[in-house]
């Protein structure tokens, strides 16, 4: 079976998709001096455009795993999460507390959707 790889880098791929399911790599924000609303807005329109750009969108996420600096954010992200999150679709979801692999990036989002 084939795989499709989008964004091909030396480390890693953005997303791989496979038997239409989409895998996306962990999703951060470039401009690091947002807070949590911020940077989390920021991931979420990453998250978007390479959903799109893989032929799927919020409302077919199978499951999403956010991973936060510090757990005292966790309900600044939630708001921004509500306002996205396509109604009637929300998915599985795990929410952790992590270190990031730098300390100015305050959430990390990995998403997988089916294509549509």
């Amino acid at each position: 079976m084939t795989v499709q790889r989008l964004h091909v880098g030396k480390r890693l791929s953005e997303v791989a998709i496979h038997n239409g399911t989409v895998y996306l790599a962990g999703q951060i924000a470039e401009d690091t001096t947002q807070n949590i609303e911020g940077q989390t807005r920021e991931v979420l329109g990453h998250i978007d455009r390479l959903l799109a750009e893989a032929g799927s969108d919020k409302s077919k996420i199978l499951s999403c795993q956010i991973f936060l600096s510090d757990v005292k954010d966790f309900a600044g992200m939630n708001a921004v999460w509500d306002e996205w999150v396509a109604a009637g679709n929300a998915p599985p979801r795990a929410t952790v507390e992590s270190k990031l692999a730098r300390p100015e990036l305050l959430v990390e989002i990995i998403i997988v959707a089916a294509q549509k």
